[in-house]
């Protein structure tokens, strides 16, 4: 009995050497599934050793999984090249890989929460082995199954392998050219989304590497897509999607909710800050952090490792990216007043875990953004901070917080270079959301400063603004053609506002609750079960 609970103990932690795995009938048996789909998928050929030819070694990638219980589901043994050993111009030539932004994502969710679609997810079992290599690329045995009687031979590689440089790039590649031949078109702008209509219906597909999501206005299509991805390549249909890339993603009934709470609680576990003491706010407002010569130096690891941790946080939460921003500007020369910053984003999230976005069902879908500055809030080089939010609808897909590359001579010169930015990020957008069937005439952006409002919209170049850099001008350009509109908003109102510096608390939970989207997954929970117990009992009412 002692003995099976200290093996199911012993089962939970993921082999780090190859000696521990071999030894355990259960991994072997998973590294000979792998070597198994190897052969099944002719990925290489065995070779006498070639002369003059870099032989890349390979490794063991041992991984545990689990279910969204903890507990084991079985084992997953892959072997990998070890890339780092390749030669630019003999083992590869070009390794670019086109891959999905999150704001494409959140989009993606948008528009289903829109029109209602539920969103599927699968992946593809050996994504990487179906890639055909151009270059020539040997690889020695894999440890642990190295061929007794031809032990100096070496493996020739006619598919991608993982690891290797190239494999991913190969890999879209292949599973691109599989979709434009069934029929599917590429987005202009994101080469990762896929679209096929048919009369009134639209089908969606988003690929990150292996990861795919699919939904569709007519199920029947989202049936059709999943039975062609198995003809060709050996899927894992998961179902409903639930989580991706990180973010976890709960489809209801009346929107959908996004947040990152597991996340949250492992970093904080991870970082030690698990028992810290909640706070209100991420930065305490009038917050001026500065490079602190005479302070004690942190540990650069630690210190990065929690700028990195949180960086990933803010693909789900908006309201800590300004602190992060700011946090990060420091990595090369972090110091305990910084680390004491980092650390109150810490225990803010600690209170907040549960925060999230969410995206209401059948609502409208107006890109609409709001723009504000910082003047000369750097305390290393004076220049502003830029600040930018977009909705669709009411549906927040997009926010930046951003030190401006040039150095404002004032406060209306700030707010100019900040909205010409957020510009930039609305016409991506707009161009964006035509694959989706949206053309957006006139796109409101709110801005709080009259003056840069109304150097938009003057078409001379006088003295008092030919000091502007010219590129932040192309706003002026489509002012005129009626792109965008300037539109004044009070500062009070101002979302943006969130973005570019730190705020007191009541200004702040004002501002994160005006941003409507931004909410906890207990309050939501709640207005959910509200809302269809309502529902329910007008049914009932209407027998």
């Amino acid at each position: 009995m002692n003995m099976c609970m200290h093996d199911s103990f012993l089962r939970k932690f993921e082999p780090t050497r190859v000696s521990e795995p071999l030894a355990d009938p259960e991994w072997v048996i998973s590294m000979q599934e792998e070597l198994n789909q190897f052969d099944a998928l002719q990925v290489w050929r065995l070779v006498p050793k070639p002369q003059g030819k870099t032989i890349i070694g390979t490794k063991w990638v041992f991984k545990i999984k689990k279910d969204k219980d903890g507990t084991v589901i079985r084992n997953r043994a892959r072997l990998v090249a070890k890339g780092y050993r390749q030669e630019e111009g003999t083992d590869y030539d070009e390794t670019y890989a086109h891959v999905v932004q999150l704001e494409a994502i959140r989009m993606f969710l948008a528009y289903a929460a829109h029109k209602n679609l539920t969103i599927f997810q699968m992946d593809v079992k050996t994504a990487l082995l179906n890639s055909i290599l151009k270059e020539e690329v040997y690889i020695s045995q894999p440890e642990g199954f190295v061929n007794q009687e031809k032990p100096n031979h070496v493996y020739i590689l006619d598919k991608a392998l993982f690891g290797l440089k190239q494999a991913p790039r190969a890999w879209y590649d292949v599973v691109s050219k599989f979709l434009v031949k069934s029929g599917f078109s590429k987005s202009t702008v994101d080469t990762t989304l896929f679209i096929k209509k048919e009369k009134s219906d639209i089908i969606l597909i988003q690929i990150y590497v292996d990861d795919i999501i699919f939904g569709s206005t007519n199920p029947k299509y989202c049936k059709n897509f999943s039975n062609l991805m198995v003809s060709r390549f050996q899927m894992n249909m998961m179902g409903e999607m639930n989580s991706f890339l990180g973010l976890q993603v709960k489809q209801f009934s009346l929107g959908i909710f996004i947040n990152q709470s597991k996340y949250i609680m492992d970093i904080l576990w991870k970082f030690k800050m698990e028992n810290s003491k909640p706070i209100g706010t991420p930065m305490a407002p009038g917050t001026k952090i500065g490079t602190d010569p005479s302070g004690m130096a942190v540990d650069v690891r630690t210190y990065r490792g929690m700028i990195g941790s949180l960086m990933y946080l803010t693909s789900s939460r908006p309201d800590i990216m300004f602190s992060t921003c700011l946090c990060a500007r420091y990595q090369a020369n972090r110091k305990e007043i910084h680390m004491s910053a980092v650390q109150r984003i810490f225990r803010y999230l600690k209170r907040t875990a549960d925060l999230g976005l969410w995206y209401p069902k059948d609502t409208s879908f107006e890109l609409t953004a709001y723009t504000d500055a910082d003047h000369a809030g750097c305390m290393l080089d004076r220049k502003s901070t830029s600040g930018h939010v977009q909705f669709l609808g009411d549906k927040l897909v997009s926010w930046a917080s951003k030190k401006q590359l040039c150095v404002s001579t004032s406060t209306v010169e700030a707010e100019y270079v900040a909205a010409a930015s957020c510009c930039s990020q609305v016409l991506w957008m707009r161009t964006q959301l035509r694959d989706y069937g949206f053309h957006f005439n006139k796109i409101l952006i709110y801005c709080d400063s009259k003056s840069a409002i109304a150097i938009s919209t003057n078409p001379v170049q006088h003295t008092k603004t030919k000091h502007i850099d010219v590129k932040y001008h192309f706003i002026k350009d489509h002012v005129e053609k009626e792109t965008i509109e300037l539109f004044f908003v009070k500062t009070d109102y101002q979302l943006a506002d969130l973005f570019t510096k730190p705020l007191d608390e009541k200004r702040f939970t004002f501002l994160v609750s005006k941003l409507d989207t931004l909410l906890k997954h207990s309050k939501l929970e709640k207005e959910i079960a509200s809302s269809e117990l309502k529902k329910k009992t007008e049914l009932l009412k209407s027998f």
